[in-house]
Parts: C-alpha cells; sequence; structure tokens
C-alpha cells in the first residue's frame, strides 16, 4: 500500500482521484487544494513556483507520501522541475491528451479535435508542441476560457450550472462543424462532462485521467514502500485545504462521499 497525494489549487484533481483510485483502489490517498491562492491561472510565474515549492516541502515534511500527482495543468507546466529537484518522492505531472484524442479523431471521427481548456495552456508553446507532433494532419481548433473553472468550483458546492452561459462560451464547436473529440485540457472540465455533452452532443470527450492512472501504476511497480503494510486495512482518504472557508466547507461534502475523511486545514 502506498499514500498517494493528489494536489491542485481546487476541486479539479477530484477527477484525477476518480480515474486513479479506480485503477489503484488498495492505496491510501491524500487530497490537498490550495483554495487560499485559487486559481493559480492568476498567478504570475515565479510567485506560483514559490507558492507550490513550499506547500510541497511542508506537506510531505509532515506526511508520509510516496507518490505526488499535480492535477493541474498551470502547475504542472511552470513547476514540475523544481518540484523534482527538491523532492525525493516521484511527481506526476498533467498533460493535455492531444495525443489520444488524435488517435480517436483519426479512426472514428472527421478528423477534427478541440482542445478545451484555460487560456494559458492554450497558449502554452508545450501545448502547440504537442499538437505539432501528434496532431499535425488534423484540424485543432483552440477554445480557452476560466468560467467553465469556475462553474465545476460552484457544482460542487451545489450550485446549478448556467446551461444557457455554457452555451455561449461553447458556440463556435457547436453543430455539424465542431469538432468530432474534445480534449479536456483542464482537470476540473471532467467534473462537467454531463453539461458539455449535452451542448456539444457530437463529441467524444477526452481528458488526461486514464494516461494519470497508468504512469502512477507503473510508478508503483518499480517501487514498492517499505514502510507500508500490504495487507494493512485502508482508512479513509485524508482531505486538506489551505484555507478554511464556507464554499470548502460545502465541496468537502462530495469528497466525503467518495470515502475522504473530514476536511482540515493546512499551513505550511
Amino acid at each position: 500500500m502506498a499514500n498517494i497525494l493528489i494536489f491542485d489549487s481546487g476541486m479539479g484533481g477530484l477527477s484525477v482521484y476518480r480515474e486513479v483510485s479506480k485503477t489503484l483502489s488498495g492505496h491510501q490517498y491524500l487530497y490537498l487544494f490550495d483554495n487560499a491562492c485559487f486559481p493559480y491561472g492568476e498567478l504570475g510565474e515565479s510567485r506560483l513556483v514559490e507558492r507550490v515549492v513550499e506547500l510541497f516541502e511542508a506537506f510531505v515534511a509532515r506526511h508520509s507520501v510516496d507518490i505526488a500527482i499535480i492535477a493541474c495543468n498551470t502547475a504542472s507546466t511552470h513547476v514540475l522541475p523544481a518540484l523534482r529537484q527538491r523532492l525525493s518522492i516521484p511527481v506526476v505531472g498533467v498533460v493535455p491528451a492531444i495525443k489520444p484524442a488524435a488517435e480517436y479523431s483519426r479512426q472514428y471521427g472527421k478528423g477534427h479535435i478541440g482542445l478545451l481548456a484555460t487560456p494559458g495552456t492554450v497558449s502554452r508553446r508545450y501545448t502547440a508542441e504537442l499538437i505539432q507532433s501528434f496532431a499535425a494532419d488534423l484540424q485543432v481548433s483552440l477554445l480557452g476560457t476560466t468560467e467553465l473553472v469556475k462553474m465545476a468550483e460552484d457544482k460542487l458546492s451545489g450550485a446549478p450550472i448556467d446551461m444557457h452561459r455554457l452555451a455561449q462560451i461553447l458556440a463556435p464547436w457547436r453543430g455539424p462543424q465542431g469538432p468530432d473529440t474534445i480534449v479536456l485540457g483542464c482537470t476540473h472540465f471532467p467534473l462537467l462532462a454531463d453539461e458539455l455533452s449535452c451542448c456539444l452532443p457530437q463529441a467524444r470527450l477526452i481528458d488526461s485521467g486514464a494516461a494519470i492512472a497508468r504512469r502512477v501504476a507503473s510508478l508503483l511497480l518499480h517501487s514498492t514502500p517499505a514502510q507500508h503494510d500490504h495487507q494493512a486495512n485502508i482508512e479513509p482518504g485524508q482531505l486538506f485545504c489551505t484555507e478554511m472557508t464556507q464554499k470548502a466547507r460545502r465541496q468537502a461534502g462530495t469528497f466525503n462521499e467518495e470515502g475522504f475523511d473530514a476536511l482540515r486545514c493546512f499551513v505550511p
């Protein structure tokens, strides 16, 4: 049994947890969300790196962690190199699922994929390189939005989704000329999968969750933490925020339904 930490600025990592825990059920999970600095897309790069490294070093010093998942595209882009230098444990990041989406579109679609992500991810050079490497022969449409991040957070707080507004955001892709396959390039977006499918019924939605689960499983195969009893009973997941707010308490209810313990506040 390994202790697996999932980290995000908000609730998006829940979609990653669901995929990873489905594949790797016999492990202990910890979830830390940095709601005090949410959303990370609005932080400057140097501040983002400083903040995440500070959080990780403090958290790993106080809790037993064998492997960490950065369940945030923005943090994965900017912070992974610094974290891997500072930490002795494996750290897995998130990459937009351009490759599997391109493969699916070639085989089953019409050769038109869409990347739905935050503006930062859409404009990254790394994203352009992924498209060039895996989808250069396809039509690729890009749509950057931060509104869907807030919609996903509000949904987990119990607020209804404004379907009219969602349809407006997705308007460029609606209809027969829209993409046949859509990459959900932010971990928050799978939490809106039902709503997205209502607006874009013609499209197959693909995210990075399954690929992350495979990567974590591969790493665990090559490292068996000696300090853990593989036959031990699995305790409830541990849930941490960085600022105890009413919204965080409401959102924690969704994690409680997934088997996590009561929300606690972690301050580095």
